[in-house]
């Protein structure tokens, strides 16, 4: 009998690999089929990563991040009968307004896709006179309506809550600057109506741990669970040769999200397969989207891999949550409110 609960749907058709091998680190474990999407895998496109899925109509679904042959990234659709093999469509995601018209961005990358109520939500990064947060909605995957930027720039890694908190959708960034930013807090917001955000609270800071020591954000979209909402997001180190990117773990409180319960020290995941470690941008573990089945407490990891590649890794809630808890650090600015 499971330890804890997952408060969400069972995902029957699962995408699943039991470990190949025993865990030296965490209890996080990759496809033994890494990547699952490699290098140019659609006309007009280098490469697909760092890209968001989740089921849908008994299958699944996902929005990718494609990077062109001509350097500039869009969003792409894809589904897929197993959530390992993917179709991508061929033509980028044509958004439009609220009447109707068109109304692209200049380029958008790193999508996150989120159901919440009877609405599936996009967000992504985009240009807003600066890097910004862009955000679109849809019920059919046909029809992608984009709404107001949430922020202004600068700001990136947005991941949206699967369900609102004391009425208000809560939605996270990482404020940044107009580069490749060298510094980096996760903040959490909320709105009443996805137009009008306030409340911003702060979450979590980088740590003296080698692996978040420069920066962290956001990742895949929170999983609320029985010992608060399990987040999986991003670290980042810096070496002589660049950054190195990572992937955490933490656990937020249920009802006040801006409040950190247990933060994993270590790393769950750190660049050592060829595929994370070379690559366009190399040294990239980047986590964007999770299936999980709460029937048996399997969970599905989808990360970008050195900016060339789309990962795969498992776990289940148990383990992972046992993990983070007896392995949690918490500091200050983690356990406080938010508020200065």
């Amino acid at each position: 009998m499971s330890k804890y609960k997952m408060i969400s749907p069972e995902v029957k058709n699962m995408p699943w690999q039991e470990p190949q091998k025993e865990f030296s680190g965490a209890p996080i474990w990759r496809y033994s089929e890494n990547p699952i999407v490699g290098r140019n895998p659609i006309p007009g496109v280098a490469r697909i990563f760092n890209s968001a899925v989740m089921p849908y109509e008994g299958k699944f679904i996902g929005v990718f991040r494609g990077e062109q042959t001509n350097g500039i990234p869009y969003i792409y659709l894809g589904r897929s009968e197993d959530a390992i093999h993917w179709n991508i469509e061929h033509e980028k995601i044509a958004f439009e307004d609220e009447n109707g018209k068109p109304f692209m961005p200049r380029y958008a990358y790193d999508p996150r896709l989120v159901k919440v109520e009877d609405t599936y939500y996009i967000i992504w990064c985009q240009d807003f006179y600066g890097a910004s947060i862009g955000l679109a909605k849809t019920k059919d995957f046909k029809k992608f309506v984009r709404l107001e930027n949430p922020f202004i720039p600068y700001n990136r890694n947005a991941v949206l809550f699967p369900r609102k908190i004391g009425g208000n959708y809560v939605m996270l960034s990482r404020p940044s600057d107009s580069g490749h930013t060298p510094f980096g807090d996760i903040f959490l917001s909320e709105s009443p109506d996805l137009v009008y955000w306030g409340r911003h609270r702060h979450l979590m800071s980088n740590s003296s741990e080698w692996w978040e020591s420069v920066k962290i954000g956001g990742g895949a979209a929170p999983i609320e669970t029985s010992e608060g909402w399990l987040l999986f997001y991003h670290g980042v180190s810096s070496t002589c040769n660049g950054f190195v990117y990572s992937i955490g773990g933490a656990i937020l409180d249920i009802d006040h999200p801006s409040v950190v319960k247990y933060r994993c020290e270590t790393f769950l995941l750190t660049p050592e397969e060829w595929y994370e470690e070379k690559g366009f941008v190399p040294n990239v573990c980047f986590p964007c989207a999770t299936i999980h089945d709460s029937a048996t407490g399997r969970i599905a990891l989808y990360y970008g891999a050195a900016d060339s590649y789309v990962g795969l890794a498992f776990t289940t809630l148990d383990q992972i949550v046992d993990y983070i808890k007896e392995h949690s650090v918490v500091r200050d600015t983690d356990t406080e409110i938010g508020i200065r």
